[in-house]
């Protein structure tokens, strides 16, 4: 159950990086709201994110054992493991975020993705 919700919570944070690649002014959600409209230039790395991020709901819902495996158990859940961390640091990176949409909005997402991830990779 933890791998549904958090691949759908994550879901979330896809579905506003894709906004924000799209031009939508939802950039004050992500790198301290620096820009209210990202750059088109640093939409090109946000879409190389946005492929990562969706890979990470793959392996989440993976290592709970909703999809198939692409790789190893072992793999699997390394990869869940590092991303747990990832977004352990994300979380405190947003919580000091100078952004108050940033604090107050993805701060939640990515603790509640990253306790997800962590319960997920270490139960399963």
């Amino acid at each position: 159950m933890t791998a549904i919700i958090g691949a759908s919570v994550f879901s979330i944070v896809i579905i506003l990086s894709f906004l924000i690649i799209c031009g939508l002014p939802l950039g004050e959600l992500t790198m301290g709201g620096q820009y209210k409209v990202f750059p088109k230039k640093l939409r090109i790395i946000l879409v190389t994110q946005l492929i990562l991020q969706i890979f990470f709901v793959i392996i989440i819902l993976q290592v709970g054992g909703f999809i198939p495996l692409w790789f190893s158990d072992n793999i699997t859940k390394i990869i869940c493991i590092v991303m747990a961390i990832y977004l352990s640091l994300n979380t405190i990176m947003n919580f000091i975020s100078k952004s108050k949409k940033e604090k107050y909005v993805m701060t939640p997402l990515s603790a509640i993705s990253a306790v997800c991830f962590w319960i997920t990779a270490l139960t399963h």
